[in-house]
């Protein structure tokens, strides 16, 4: 035994076994996050329950079992309940998702299992999902076809059809506000800020103001057309209605146009259950949030996310580049040299938030103020980059992960043999020449190691974030078809702000919990797959530059 422990062989298996349980803990934790986030995209059995309030009256509940607990009978009694006879030590009492928001009140609540008369599975009970109020739960009972009630022998067939037509017909709309409705106002504020800048200049003659208003006038009327057929499709998509008998026994009349989708949970097939759940999973990546971000997509945190870090990637790494060549190749060891090194140390150790307020104080504040009072003083006292906004989270955040990026760098050129330089050197090559060419392609695999670092950690901070330029919902994407095609000044939606918002700000925080971990899952999908582009990127260049270190 004493043998055995001097050869080392204990703390080699001690190191293997820590290592093996941290990574059995992360993807524990990976697959626990992604069955409750994907889940909630998989239909769930939809119930009717007969049950007795408190009164002993009899009423029905109609909703998805959300979540299922044993409750000690003591702590009810004590909490007010009275039991018509005594049910054992514990009881059990269900979660229920009842959906009707604006007739029930509650998206949520619990019933006991004492409360119980019946529980069936009606097969045409229908889950509809819509635009506001969240789900509507019932049964379909007729069609209503521009205020005729239409006598149908398959209501179902016929309820879908008017749903797609309403579905698609809302599409157009959306799609003719956000392209050419869209262009002719930021055509329109572009001419009232031209209009002026001539009068700051001193340069508004009546020759330019009628040029202008002509502008103007032709835009406008563009605009009135558009207007039209904007409103014409909205109006044509509210023509159609139905009537639903909810779970009060009552019949309630929903315009199709705040309807997407209608789903028969309880007697679609498994294959249907399968494309259902690609569905929804496809909506949340593709759609924009609606409803306090608790439903819909997340489409513009992900572009937003992608966007940001992408921008960050190509501020830092020049500068972290140039900084380290620097520092390895040209710089004298000396005490200015290492107190550059002990502050670049220093620096990755400062907590995330103070980045965002110097971020804030310096970016958005003190640089943006001054280009907008130089280059864009005819849209104050609006600012135009003296806002929070993408460019100024990509510098804030390009500054965080500098150090990373610098002290990986560094190391990459360390590695580097002297003879290499030497012998470049000796071939009549000059410094600079033997960076570009040699040094730089050779330790360019550090280099990506330091950015994969930096995405790493950039597309994971919030606090920062929250203080130069992401917010809870963006209108506008910072990319779009209006001159200059890329607005940098504007902000965005980040999906780790997006958790944030949805966990913790959430009016209903029941009903958004499946987003968090959907989010969060998805947000963890989006830095693997940027960090695998880099590291396949990082791989190819070792191979191709592998030779060189021989």
């Amino acid at each position: 035994m004493g043998k055995w422990f001097k050869s080392g062989s204990p703390w080699i298996w001690m190191t293997g076994g820590a290592v093996s349980i941290s990574l059995i803990a992360v993807l524990g934790l990976l697959l626990m996050i992604a069955w409750r986030g994907l889940s909630y995209f998989w239909p769930a059995e939809v119930y009717q329950w007969e049950l007795n309030d408190p009164d002993g009256n009899r009423y029905t509940l109609i909703g998805e079992i959300y979540d299922k607990e044993e409750v000690p009978t003591e702590r009810l009694i004590s909490a007010g309940h009275v039991f018509k006879e005594m049910p054992g030590e514990t009881v059990t009492r269900y979660l229920v998702k009842t959906g009707n928001r604006e007739f029930v009140g509650l998206d949520f609540r619990w019933i006991l299992a004492t409360d119980i008369i019946s529980r069936t599975q009606p097969e045409n009970i229908a889950v509809i999902e819509r635009s506001k109020n969240g789900d509507f739960y019932g049964y379909p009972i007729a069609v209503v076809e521009d205020g005729k009630r239409l006598a149908l022998d398959d209501i179902e067939a016929s309820f879908e059809a008017h749903i797609e037509r309403a579905v698609e017909l809302n599409d157009k709309a959306v799609t003719l506000q956000k392209s050419e409705i869209g262009s002719i106002n930021y055509a329109m504020e572009q001419l009232r800020l031209q209009e002026r800048r001539y009068e700051l200049d001193g340069q508004l003659t009546e020759a330019r103001k009628a040029e202008i208003a002509v502008k103007q006038a032709s835009l406008q009327a563009d605009y009135l057309l558009l207007e039209k057929s904007f409103f014409a499709l909205r109006t044509e998509a509210a023509r159609d209605s139905v009537i639903i008998k909810d779970m009060r026994g009552e019949e309630v009349v929903l315009k199709l146009d705040t309807i997407l989708d209608v789903t028969y949970s309880n007697r679609i097939s498994l294959i249907g259950k399968v494309g259902h759940w690609f569905v929804g999973v496809g909506r949340f990546i593709s759609d924009d949030p609606r409803e306090a971000n608790t439903e819909g997509g997340v489409f513009p945190a992900i572009f937003g996310t992608v966007f940001m870090v992408m921008l960050m990637a190509v501020i830092v790494t020049p500068f972290g580049v140039i900084a380290a060549i620097y520092l390895h190749e040209y710089a004298k060891k000396g005490p200015v040299t290492k107190m550059i090194r002990i502050a670049v140390i220093n620096l990755a150790g400062v907590p995330s938030i103070v980045y965002g307020v110097f971020g804030l104080g310096f970016f958005v504040y003190m640089f943006g103020g001054t280009l907008d009072q130089l280059f864009y003083p005819e849209a104050l006292p609006a600012p135009t980059f003296g806002s929070p906004g993408v460019l100024w989270s990509a510098l804030t955040l390009a500054i965080l992960t500098l150090p990373v990026v610098i002290v990986s760098t560094e190391e990459g050129l360390s590695r580097i043999p002297s003879a290499v330089r030497q012998g470049s050197l000796a071939l009549g090559a000059t410094k600079a020449e033997t960076l570009w060419r040699i040094v730089i392609p050779m330790a360019s695999p550090a280099i990506m190691t330091g950015l994969i670092l930096a995405v790493a950690r950039a597309a994971g901070e919030v606090a920062p974030l929250m203080l130069v330029g992401v917010v809870k919902l963006a209108p506008t994407l910072p990319i779009d078809m209006n001159f200059p095609f890329v607005h940098l000044e504007r902000k965005f939606m980040h999906l780790g702000f997006h958790i944030y918002d949805v966990g913790f700000q959430s009016p209903n925080v029941e009903a958004a919990r499946p987003l968090v971990y959907a989010t969060s899952f998805l947000l963890v999908s989006v830095i693997v797959s940027l960090n695998l582009t880099a590291i396949g990127v990082r791989n190819h260049l070792r191979e191709k530059y592998r030779s060189l270190e021989h």
